[in-house]
Order: C-alpha cells, then structure tokens, then sequence
C-alpha cells in the first residue's frame, strides 16, 4: 500500500518541494495511469496515488492536481491551475476552465437518474447534461452542484451551498439551494484574509463567504429556514408524474390525423406543432409520438419563407399553401398581405421565429434560411423602428417586436455566422433607454397601471438579456416594478389570471433573481401561491387551459399552447424557489432557462 505524503493532501506544494525520486514516482504513477484512463495531462500536473481516477477521458491542464482520496470518474476537462482537493467527487462530463478551487468533500455530479416509477431508480436510466465551470471560481468545502449547472468566471460557492442552478459571472452564493449574496466587485462584507487562495502554491481554506449574510430584513439564510415545506414538493413530484403519464393523450387529443391543432376543433396553426414538440420534449425526453420525426421536422422547415426568413401562419401570404394555389405561368409580383406588403415582424409570424426554431432545435435541426427580416435591416432603420414603437401605450406589443427580433439576430448568428452590426445597435438603444427609476421600456399607463411595461419588459428581456447571458441594467428597480405588478388584484386575484401575466411576473423575477436577492422573500410568497394554484388545474388527458379559471371559452379550454405555457411557468416558480429538480423535467425551448448564446459581458 501506498504511504501517504504531505503532497498527496497539499498537492500545491510538489513542484517546489518534491525531490527527484518524488517527481520519478510521481512520473511512473501517470504512465500508468495513461494505459488505462485516457489521461492527456499538459506540462505539470499531480495525481496522487491514493485518489481513486476511473475516467473515460481525464485531460489536465499546466498545474493542475488532484488530491488524495478524491474520487474522479467518467469525462473530466481541467484548464490551467485547477486543484481538486482531498475527498472531493468529481463525476460525469464536468468543464473546468483556469484557476478553478475545489474544496474538500465537495461533490460535483455531473449526470443523474431518471425518476419515472415504472421502475426501481437503479434500473432508470442515466442522463447527462454535464457541469461547466468558468475561470477564477472558487468552491468551497463540502458543496454539492448538480448536474445541468453552469458556474460563470470569477464566482465563488460558499462552504455546505447545494448549487442547483446556474451561478453567474462574479456572484457569491451560499445555502441550500445556493442563493446570490453579493457581486465579487462590490464593497466586501468579510475581512480579507483568506478570501482569495493567492497563487496556485496556496492551500484552499474554506471561503470567507460561508459568513456572509443577504442584506434582506428579517430573513434567514435558505438552510436556516426552510422556504417551503415537504408537501409542495410532493404535490410538485405528483403534478408532474400525472403529467408524464398522460403526455401521449393529451397530444393525441390535438392531432387530427394530418396536422396538429391547439384543441379539438380548432383550426390548425403552426403553433400548434411547435408547442407539442415542446411538450413531448418536456414530458416524454423525445419528439411527438405521431407523426415520424422527419415529417414534423419537413413541415416546420417548409413553412420559412425564404425570401424573408420568416415563418407565416398556415394559409397566410408567403405559406406554402399559398404558393401551391398559384397557377402555372401567374407568378407575378410577390403577392402582398393586409398591410401592403410581405409578412412583418410582428404578431404570429414573428412569434414562429421563437416557437418553430426551437422547435427545430429540440428536433436537432434548424432553420433552412436566415432571417432576412432582421440582417437585412439596416443600423439607422432599426433605431428608427424601436423609437417609432409604441412604449407609451402598448409596450408589451413593443417588447415582443425587441423579442423577435434578438431571436432573429440569434437565429442568424447561432445557425448561418450572420452577425452584422445590428447586435450592437440593439443593445446600444436597450441601455441608453431603460428607465432607471424603474428598470424597464415604456411608462405606465393610467387605466391598466404596469401591465404592459412588465409584460413587454418579459418578452423584450427574454430575446436580448436572457438568451443572450447579459446582465439587466437595473434589476433592483425592475424587481420593485414587477411586485408592484403582482400585487394587482385585476390580474391576480381571484378568480382571475392566466398564463401570460403570471410568465410574465415569474420569469423576471427569476431572471433578475440571478443578479440580486432584492425583496426574495416577498418574491417566493407570489411565487408559492401561483404555483399553489397552478398545481391544481391539470385536467386528465387533456392538459392545461390558458386561464386557469372556471367557466367556458377557448382560453379555459385545455390546449396545447395552455399546456406548453404552464409547464413552463411551473418550473420557473419551482426553480425561484429552488426545487425544480423535483419535477423532473427542465425547458429547453423557447422557456429555456440557459442563455442559447452567451456574449462576452
């Protein structure tokens, strides 16, 4: 048996310390360990004797090191002067960028279990989304980060977190689940000493942040006190299992035989067969039962326009239908919709650029043309269109033009290299015309108070800041501005509320929430009582009505659009209040909580 060394548990002390028959022992133990682990280790690395390494793949960058008694399996990627210490686990497809700490006895776990019952969970079988690590984090001892996490550069972890969703660029985060505390760049809350480990030859103590308090009034850290009890994770495990179970029903319900539609005996759109690839995403981990793949996939991408890019709704100017009922030899000119001319970037034409290319996404294909509606307009004309938008009166319409349009110029960059000056030119207008006092577009309006400058600041946040990974300018002044929206009893109270206004509450304060812990506490309440209510309106084999009220009308008619939504909402409450995982299942689509590109900050 190995005899243990100072090195194998200060692993950052061997190259200036160990003799040459250290580094000779230290050289054999990696040959060896080549053979049989695909180790592909940079310059200087250590791996102690005593850790237990059974990885497919184990590439370490210039000084990294693992220590003794850590256990490290599967696909591992180390930067440069990364240290996992002694005890730590380290499993899955983990990324670690540069000058990345690992405290002892801290778990990262990279993959996880299937929760169906249909079988015991050590016959479910194995998903991997994997964990990615940034560059400068610091992760204290005895942490847990589960799989699907994202850790942005220069953040630190506090000592015990559990982290279950993604921790942004210079955030400090502490409990269970991880909550931010403060920004790494403001003024410090904890004295000096210790907080950074000042080379890569410095031991790792457990962070100063394990001390540090939010600065939230009477509220206790998320482990001191629990935000929710047992029985809303239950009813959360159960929502969902019924959900699973009758996910084939409730598509087969809207599929006529040739296409899908919203509900019974709606008229087909294109929605419609967005938001049931969503959901069978959600639900069933896989595409719709019926039809084949291809054919959902041949459909969707036969509906762009190529001329625009742009995706109109079935039977409208530019569709397909359209086309084929022109006669041979009549051509003519484009043909012309209401408006005068080609299909806008406004309505559900603009709103298919989000729904059917995410779609396509989780189908594993994309858009068969750029969208020419948004490279093909110019810097000057795009300002001119956002000032010539109606902010005052109707923001939410505004909002969801910004929306479309940011996922256009994604759609373009992500899938054609298309980037153009318009990315700048949007962010540019977005940040020199927030309103500071209140953190978002537009002002509110006498009659509806903030409904649509909340609901245009989702959609307008959702297509720039959130899927691009940027930080909001004002979130302390946005989360004031949204509360004061959720406290209005003309869309929350009862016997009122549906899908849109209660996304539009949640997913800013989930977004915000991500930079600032800003009046958490009144936040959550909201939050435990829309999913209270939410939680209760699944209607067996048919789903979720968009209005989640008694009575009669297509709104409170279960949908696929209904279904879509409120799937979507249910797990950004859950996941503001930090026990998603419960559900089981995590958005990927137009509600995916993960920037689908992220720009330099």
């Amino acid at each position: 048996m190995t005899e243990p060394s100072k090195f194998d548990f200060c692993p950052w002390l061997f190259w200036d310390h160990a003799t040459e028959e250290d580094r000779r022992a230290q050289e054999r133990h990696q040959a060896a360990l080549r053979e049989g682990i695909g180790l592909d280790a940079a310059g200087k690395v250590f791996i102690s004797p005593l850790a237990a390494v059974h990885t497919d793949r184990l590439r370490m960058g210039d000084f990294c090191y693992i220590a003794a008694h850590a256990y490290v399996t599967d696909d591992i990627s180390m930067g440069a002067d990364c240290t996992v210490n002694p005890y730590a686990v380290v499993r899955g497809r983990v990324e670690l960028g540069d000058a990345v700490r690992i405290g002892a006895h801290t778990s990262l776990l990279g993959f996880n279990h299937g929760t169906a019952p249909d079988r015991p969970v050590f016959r479910q079988p194995i998903t991997t989304r994997g964990i990615r690590v940034g560059n400068d984090v610091w992760i204290g001892s005895n942490v847990v980060v589960l799989d699907g996490v994202t850790i942005g550069d220069h953040a630190v972890v506090g000592a015990g977190s559990v982290v279950t969703k993604d921790v942004p660029a210079w955030a400090m985060v502490a409990g269970n689940p991880a909550r931010p505390l403060r920004d790494r760049r403001t003024a410090r809350d904890t004295p000096a000493s210790g907080d950074t480990p000042a080379s890569r030859n410095t031991p790792d103590p457990a962070p100063a942040v394990q001390n540090v308090v939010p600065h939230t009034a009477g509220r206790a850290l998320p482990d001191a006190a629990p935000l929710i009890g047992d029985d809303l994770e239950r009813r959360l495990a159960d929502f969902a299992g019924r959900a699973r179970a009758q996910a084939e029903a409730v598509l087969a319900r809207c599929w006529t035989g040739e296409r899908y539609v919203d509900r019974p005996d709606a008229q087909p759109t294109v929605r419609a067969w967005a938001d049931a690839v969503e959901i069978a995403d959600l639900l069933l981990g896989g595409p719709p039962p019926v039809p084949a793949r291809e054919e959902i996939v041949a459909f969707l991408r036969d509906r762009q326009d190529p001329a625009t890019g742009l995706v109109p709704e079935i039977g409208a100017p530019g569709s397909p239908e359209r086309e084929r009922a022109k006669s041979p030899g009549t051509e003519g000119p484009p043909e012309e919709d209401a408006s005068g001319g080609r299909p806008e970037l406004e309505g559900v034409t603009a709103y298919h650029i989000l729904s059917v290319g995410y779609a396509l996404d989780l189908l594993g294909t994309g858009f068969a043309h750029p969208i020419r509606a948004v490279s093909d307009l110019a810097p000057k004309d795009l300002i001119a269109t956002l000032d010539g938008l109606d902010w005052a009166r109707n923001a939410w319409t505004a909002g969801s033009w910004v929306d479309a349009f940011g996922t256009g110029l994604y759609r373009n960059l992500a899938g054609f290299g298309v980037r153009g000056e318009n990315l700048e030119t949007l962010y540019g207008w977005l940040l020199t015309r927030c309103r500071q006092a209140h953190g978002m577009w537009g002002e509110p309006d006498g009659d509806a108070g903030w409904l649509q400058v909340v609901n245009g600041f989702y959609r307008l946040t959702r297509g720039t800041f959130a899927q691009f990974g940027l930080p909001l300018p004002y979130p302390e002044r946005a989360v004031d501005t949204v509360l004061a929206q959720a406290r209005d009893p003309r869309y929350f109270g009862h016997g009122n509320g549906n899908a849109c206004n209660v996304l539009d509450v949640i997913h800013p304060l989930w977004l915000t929430g991500r930079q600032t812990p800003h009046r958490r506490a009144e936040g959550e309440a909201w939050a435990r009582e829309q999913l209270d209510r939410a939680l209760g309106g699944w209607q067996d084999g048919a789903g979720l009505s968009f209005a989640l009220t008694l009575g009669h009308g297509e709104a409170r008619t279960p949908g696929l659009q209904g279904t879509e939504m409120w799937l979507a909402i249910i797990w950004l409450l859950a996941d503001y209040l930090g026990i998603s995982d419960t559900l089981g299942y995590r958005p990927r689509g137009v509600h995916r909580p993960e920037p689908a590109l992220q720009l330099p900050g």
